[in-house]
C-alpha cells in the first residue's frame, strides 16, 4: 500500500496538480480577461452583503469566513517556512505569482458552484463541485467519487492532521499532555459542529477576523520596528526569485528550488482548483444576487490567505535573521525562532495559541465541506450526520496523540484525485464561467445591480434549478 499510495502521490502532486492547478489558473486569468486585476475592486463590493429576506443561505461574509477557516492552517506558519528554508526569499515571489492566477480559478469554481446550487431537506442552500459536475456535466459518478474523496481527506484525515499539531504546539509551550489537549479540542469543536453550518458560519464569522488582524498587525509591528531593513528584505525577494546576485545572498536554492516551492506553497495554502472552497460558496445567498458575485469572494479568499496571512510569516521569519540554510531548523521550529528573535521567550508562546486558532477553524471549516458532500450523496438525514461528526472529533482525539504517515498520505492522494476531477470539470464548463462574467459585467456596466436571469441560460436545461434564480 505504500509504494501504491506513494506512486499516486507522486503522479498528482510532483505532475499533475503543480502543473495542471497552474495552467487552469493562467488559461482562466487569460480567458477573463486579467478579472481579478482589473476588477479587483469587485472583491470587496460583494462581501458587504447580508441575506436579506432569502434565509436559505448564510451570508456572503460568512461564506468568506468559513472558507477562510479551511484555508488559513498551520501551513500557513510552518508550510511558509519550509519553503523559504528549501527555496530561498525568492519563493515568496512565485507564491504571490500563483496565488494571483489562482483568484481566477477560485472565482470560476466558486462562480459554478453558485450556479447549480441547489435547496436540501432542511431547506439551506447546497452545492459545490460534486453539484456540478452531476448536473453541468451530466457525470454523477464522478461527482460521487470527488465525494467521497472529500469526506476522506477533508472531513477525516486533515482533521487529525491539524489536531496534531496543536497537541504539538500546546505540549511544547505549555507542558500540557497531547491527550487533554485533544479532548479539549474534540469537545470545543463539537459543540460548535453539532449546531450544523449555521452555527460554523457564525463562530468562523467571529474568529477568522479576529485570528486574522490579530497575527496582520504581528507582522505590521515587526516592519515598523525594523523598517529600515524592509527595502533590503524586498530586494532580497526579488533577487532570489531570478537568481540576481543569488551567489553573493548566501540564500538557499536557485531559481528553479524558489519557484518550486513558491508555487508548491501557494498552491497547497490557498486551495485554488482544489474543489473545496466551492462547497461553502454554494451555501451563500450571493449580493448582488448573481453566480459571480460568490465567485469574487472567493477570490478574495485566496487572496487574503497567500498574499496576506502567508506574506506575514515570511515577512516575520525574513526580518529576524533566523532562517539559515543548511541549519535543519525549518517548519514550526524556524517561526517560532524568528518569533522569539522579535519578542523573546514570549514568541513560544505567540506560536502556540496562532497555531490553536489556525488549526481549530481549519477543523471546523473542514467539516462543513464533508457535511456538504454527505448530503449529496444522499445521506443528509440526521443520523449520517451524527456518524460524520462523531468520526470527525474522533479523529481529532486520535490525531493529537499519534502520527500515522500511511493515513495522511492516504489523504493527500484522496484530495489528489479530487483536485484532478475538479480541475476538469471546471475546465470543459468554461464557456458558461465567461457567459456568466460577461453577463455580470455587463450590468454593472449599464448602472445595473447583476442580477442572474435563468431565462437567458436556456441551454443549462434542467441541470439549475430555476426557482432559486427567482427569489
Amino acid at each position: 500500500m505504500d509504494a501504491v499510495i506513494g506512486f499516486l502521490n507522486t503522479i498528482f502532486w510532483g505532475y499533475v496538480l503543480i502543473y495542471g492547478l497552474l495552467a487552469v489558473g493562467l488559461y482562466f486569468t487569460i480567458r477573463l480577461r486579467l478579472l481579478q486585476i482589473i476588477h479587483f475592486s469587485e472583491l470587496f463590493r460583494v462581501i458587504r452583503g447580508a441575506r436579506g429576506t432569502d434565509r436559505a443561505g448564510i451570508s456572503p461574509f460568512q461564506a468568506l469566513t468559513v472558507s477562510l477557516a479551511s484555508r488559513v492552517g498551520t501551513g500557513n506558519l510552518a508550510g511558509v517556512a519550509v519553503a523559504l528554508y528549501l527555496g530561498g526569499p525568492g519563493a515568496i515571489f512565485w507564491m504571490w505569482m500563483v496565488a494571483l492566477v489562482g483568484m481566477a480559478t477560485a472565482y470560476s469554481e466558486s462562480a459554478l458552484a453558485q450556479l447549480y446550487k441547489v435547496t436540501d431537506d432542511a431547506g439551506q442552500y447546497r452545492g459545490g463541485p460534486a453539484y456540478y459536475i452531476s448536473k453541468g456535466l451530466k457525470a454523477p459518478w464522478a461527482g460521487v467519487i470527488f465525494s467521497i474523496c472529500l469526506i476522506l481527506s477533508f472531513g477525516l484525515v486533515f482533521n487529525a492532521v491539524q489536531a496534531n499539531s496543536i497537541a504539538e504546539a500546546m505540549q511544547g509551550a505549555f507542558g500540557v499532555p497531547k491527550v487533554a489537549v485533544g479532548i479539549v479540542t474534540a469537545v470545543v469543536a463539537g459543540i460548535i459542529i453539532f449546531g450544523g453550518l449555521r452555527q460554523i458560519a457564525r463562530v468562523a464569522e467571529f474568529i477568522v477576523p479576529f485570528m486574522a488582524i490579530s497575527y496582520l498587525l504581528l507582522a505590521i509591528y515587526v516592519l515598523v520596528i525594523h523598517a529600515s531593513e524592509v527595502p533590503g528584505v524586498i530586494a532580497m525577494i526579488f533577487e532570489n526569485a531570478f537568481g540576481i546576485h543569488q551567489a553573493a545572498g548566501g540564500m538557499a536554492g536557485g531559481v528553479a528550488a524558489a519557484m518550486l516551492n513558491g508555487v508548491k506553497r501557494g498552491l497547497f495554502s490557498n486551495e485554488a482548483g482544489m474543489g473545496s472552497a466551492p462547497n461553502i460558496a454554494a451555501c451563500a445567498t450571493p449580493d448582488p444576487h448573481h453566480p459571480s458575485s460568490q465567485g469574487f469572494v472567493q477570490a478574495l479568499g485566496v487572496f487574503i490567505d497567500t498574499l496576506v496571512i502567508c506574506s506575514c510569516t515570511a515577512v516575520i521569519i525574513l526580518l529576524s535573521g533566523a532562517l539559515e540554510p543548511g541549519s535543519g531548523v525549518t517548519g514550526t521550529q524556524l517561526t517560532q525562532a524568528a518569533l522569539t528573535a522579535h519578542f523573546g521567550e514570549a514568541g513560544k508562546y505567540f506560536i502556540a495559541i496562532a497555531i490553536f486558532f489556525f488549526a481549530f477553524t481549519s477543523i471546523i471549516g473542514n467539516y462543513s465541506y464533508a457535511e456538504n458532500a454527505v448530503i449529496y450523496l444522499g445521506h443528509g438525514h440526521i443520523s449520517m450526520l451524527v456518524f460524520l461528526r462523531i468520526a470527525t472529533l474522533a479523529m481529532v482525539v486520535w490525531g493529537s496523540i499519534q502520527t500515522v504517515a500511511t493515513v495522511f498520505d492516504t489523504a493527500d492522494a484522496s484530495m489528489g484525485l479530487m483536485a484532478t476531477i475538479n480541475l476538469v470539470a471546471i475546465l470543459l464548463l468554461s464557456g458558461t464561467v465567461v457567459k456568466l462574467t460577461q453577463d455580470y459585467f455587463k450590468q454593472r456596466k449599464a448602472g445595473l445591480e447583476p442580477v442572474f436571469h435563468a431565462e437567458d441560460y436556456l441551454e443549462l436545461g434542467d441541470g439549475i434549478d430555476r426557482q432559486i434564480w427567482t427569489r
